[in-house]
């Protein structure tokens, strides 16, 4: 549903925070430049007017001086503008960006997620970048174009009234062919930004999962389908040409009727002998100081419309709230895990959980076991409280008696190795180092030993071994024991493993079985979903669904 101009606005002034020094500097440069663009149209007819004899207040020479200043300083800041363009301009737009991001990542998770990660790549890079160049360059530049427009009318006033009032003539009918232009483009701007959106998916899912294209014999399939989508993109935007061309077309009809009727208006006076010709130059220069900037008003609707798409789009991508924010509540004993008559559903005819009650008593190693689809990722979410049950409550409690609700801050007692391969790209360092930023070498080779990941100290570069996207340069079951690893760094007390050693061969998951078992009886609670029955022989406890 789009939302109204009035809220994008309040967004945008409400974005533009850290942004507003650029913007400040930007339109104090502006409305200097209008100062100069109006000193020049002065100093032109004062020499051109010494130049014919029609004046003697001072001499050609430093009337030609103070022309040459003028154009001096209109170099000067325009190199200023460059600068700061160049300098805060970045600066601005990573500051949203970061912002965004912050938003995003701290927002709560759904478990249906709204948007595909293309989509909000696409918000995140091409979105942002619209609207912070329109907080920090559009909006001063139309402050400096309004500012234009009303100086040039009064100084074209005092020369001829009749004229000037013939020249803004036209703004009430540009008001209002603006209006039905800007509601058009904006409906063609946002099928062109979500088709935009769409080729940016294809791409990067065919590039992630370009191996299973190829063994599937569909790498075609992924060149017709993003053909297929460009061939849209084309035929949208020669619609969007084809509108606002015919729309500029009919305006600059108009711009040139009223030049030409200024041009004859001021050559028949000068003909008269009643206009010198350095007004007539001034006249010609301030009819375009006013024309300009509705022509310039034409140029920035299309930048306008984009820019209140994009704040559009990325509005969107904070309706999510945010989760619980607060200092984190880490129990000091070994915790336990209780749900009590737990329903959930994704959807209204996607009920996954429906009264489930269960308890992992503190230090127990429980097995979860079920087909496909019957809840088991969902009930770790349901525990690290990436969801919240509709119905029913999930505490963690221990022995001495501590119970709280599972909530964003109790996320820091759990210990969570997810199900495929979760390595960012980076070396295995860095990797190990998101479990405990704070791991000494030895902690980091101690979390390796026990999740059977010693192969690392064979590789040449050892922790500063290289991996691509995915754990790209190692197999899956090294892979998913680095994810071991880097979730044994972690302090919390309960470990929860989904399907954590499902690319692991049967000696080596015995193994980590093993060494997780003479780790659990130190310190943690540990939940593991699973269809391998290996892990069953480890367990206290089965819980089946």
């Amino acid at each position: 549903m789009r939302a109204p101009s009035a809220t994008l606005l309040r967004w945008l002034w409400h974005s533009s925070r850290g942004l507003r020094l650029q913007t400040l500097i930007n339109a104090m440069m502006g409305v200097i430049s209008v100062g100069l663009d109006f000193a020049f149209i002065i100093a032109t007819k004062q020499v051109i007017d010494l130049a014919t004899g029609h004046s003697d207040t001072t001499s050609f020479r430093w009337a030609a001086v103070l022309l040459v200043a003028i154009m001096c300083g209109q170099i000067m800041l325009g190199f200023a503008h460059r600068w700061v363009a160049a300098i805060l301009g970045v600066r601005s737009q990573n500051l949203m960006q970061l912002r965004l991001f912050r938003n995003l990542m701290q927002s709560q998770w759904n478990g249906m997620e709204a948007w595909h990660s293309g989509d909000v790549l696409n918000r995140l890079e091409r979105d942002v970048r619209d609207v912070t160049s329109t907080i920090t360059e559009t909006f001063p530049s139309l402050l400096g174009v309004l500012v234009r427009l009303v100086g040039a009318f009064f100084f074209l006033y005092s020369m001829d009234a009749t004229l000037a009032c013939i020249m803004v003539c036209i703004a009430p009918v540009f008001i209002v062919l603006s209006k039905l232009y800007v509601r058009k483009m904006r409906a063609i701007t946002r099928d062109i930004r979500s088709t935009d959106s769409r080729i940016q998916s294809i791409l990067q899912e065919s590039v992630q999962h370009r191996v299973v294209l190829k063994t599937l014999e569909q790498c075609d399939t992924m060149v017709e389908r993003l053909d297929s989508v460009q061939q849209t993109l084309r035929h949208q935007i020669r619609w969007r040409t084809l509108f606002s061309s015919t729309s500029a077309l009919l305006l600059n009809v108009g711009f040139g009727t009223g030049y030409l009727v200024t041009f004859l208006w001021g050559a028949s006076r000068l003909h008269e002998g009643t206009l010198t010709y350095g007004m007539m130059i001034a006249f010609i220069q301030l009819v375009g100081q006013i024309q300009g900037p509705f022509r310039e008003l034409t140029r920035y609707i299309p930048i306008l419309v984009s820019s209140l798409t994009a704040s559009e789009r990325l509005m969107e991508l904070q309706q999510s709230p945010p989760e619980e924010s607060g200092d984190p509540i880490l129990l000091t004993h070994t915790a336990g895990i209780r749900l009590q008559d737990v329903s959930f559903a994704y959807t209204a005819d996607h009920t996954v959980l429906q009264h489930f009650s269960c308890d992992f008593p503190p230090g127990s190693t429980t097995a979860i076991l079920g087909e496909t689809g019957s809840g088991k990722t969902t009930l770790v979410r349901l525990i690290l409280a990436l969801l919240r049950p509709q119905q029913g409550t999930v505490s963690l409690y221990t022995h001495e008696g501590e119970e709280i609700t599972a909530s964003p801050l109790t996320r820091c007692n759990m210990v969570y190795v997810p199900q495929g391969n979760t390595l960012l790209s980076g070396t295995l360092r860095d990797n190990l180092l998101l479990g405990n930023p704070d791991a000494s070498e030895e902690q980091m080779w101690e979390a390796l030993h026990t999740a059977c990941a010693d192969f690392v100290s064979e590789l040449p570069d050892g922790l500063d071994t290289r991996c691509g996207e995915l754990g790209t340069g190692l197999s899956e079951g090294q892979a998913q024991r680095i994810a071991i690893a880097r979730a044994l760094l972690r302090k919390g007390n309960i470990l929860l493993l989904d399907e954590a050693t499902s690319a692991l061969d049967p000696d080596t998951e015995q193994l980590l079985l093993q060494n997780l078992g003479l780790h659990n009886r130190t310190r943690q609670t540990v939940i593991c979903i699973t269809h391998r029955p290996a892990i069953v022989n480890y367990c206290t406890q089965v819980v089946r669904f």
